[in-house]
């Protein structure tokens, strides 16, 4: 299975970045996995990583919470919108949740940046198919 760099976790739910870290570390996905916990953290992280800031590689991979405080998924989905094109086809979008409603995931059509959804935690399963469609060795 192929190594990525960075991969950016979004949400606000400490149990679920702690076993979504865990699980990702555990399988060598990439050594540098960061942790925000709302979509303004996540912007302002994007922001320099987009810029060039050293201390802010890009992320490759970047996993979203529908529900969370300050700025939820949906409104950070807006936001990341008006990112640049050539920026944002460097990463990979995957929308994580534990209520995957019709209506969210009838909203998250509106997002063409988000590549899926998947139930969260992640599990193992998740990982390896998700390292073989978006980041094939």
């Amino acid at each position: 299975m192929k190594s990525l760099h960075t991969i950016l976790l979004i949400d606000d739910d400490d149990t679920t970045n702690y076993l979504n870290h865990k699980l990702l570390s555990r399988m060598q996905v990439a050594p540098d996995i960061r942790v925000v916990t709302n979509g303004e953290e996540a912007l302002a992280y994007l922001q320099e990583a987009f810029a060039g800031t050293e201390d802010y590689p890009l992320p490759e991979l970047i996993f979203v919470d529908i529900k969370m405080g300050v700025m939820d998924g949906f409104e950070f989905l807006e936001a990341y919108q008006r990112f640049p094109q050539q920026e944002k086809d460097k990463i990979v979008m995957l929308m994580l949740t534990s209520s995957a409603s019709f209506y969210d995931l009838e909203k998250l059509k509106q997002f063409p940046d988000v590549r899926r959804h998947y139930s969260k935690p992640l599990a193992e399963a998740d990982v390896r198919e998700i390292m073989q469609e978006y980041f094939p060795a």
